[in-house]
């Protein structure tokens, strides 16, 4: 079954297209964190952002890169931030999201790792 993004691709559910090529396309998000939030999809569908194949991926960074500076330009903000949720729909996406302070993000609250901890996990990634 196509994922909501790729009923989007194929023209079967309207967005708020900001940017396209042949292979990628940016619309705003419908829930936007802050005014033009952006998402930038391959037109490909694929669930795991880190399943795209090195070259795709590459491109779509470039992709996000161009769209960003669009961004920064259209709104004025001081920093376009870029984040990879990945749960919400089954289809790889990055989010743009034009910031001018940190606190206009909504952050989890946070706590500072005992360096024990931080030194175990350091292990356990390096060793995977």
């Amino acid at each position: 079954m196509p994922s909501l993004f790729s009923k989007i691709v194929a023209g079967e559910i309207p967005c708020a297209k900001a940017w396209e090529n042949e292979e990628f396309l940016a619309f705003l998000d419908i829930m936007p964190v802050t005014p033009g939030h952006t998402l930038v999809i391959p037109k490909a569908e694929v669930d795991y952002l880190f399943d795209i194949a090195d070259p795709q991926y590459q491109r779509l960074m470039l992709a996000c890169k161009t769209v960003a500076g669009k961004l920064k330009a259209a709104t004025g903000c001081r920093r376009v931030v870029m984040g990879v949720w990945g749960f919400e729909v089954p289809h790889a996406h990055v989010h743009l999201i034009p910031m001018n302070d940190l606190g206009e993000f909504p952050f989890p609250k946070r706590e500072k790792a005992a360096p024990e901890a931080l030194k175990a996990m350091a292990a356990k990634i390096a060793s995977a």
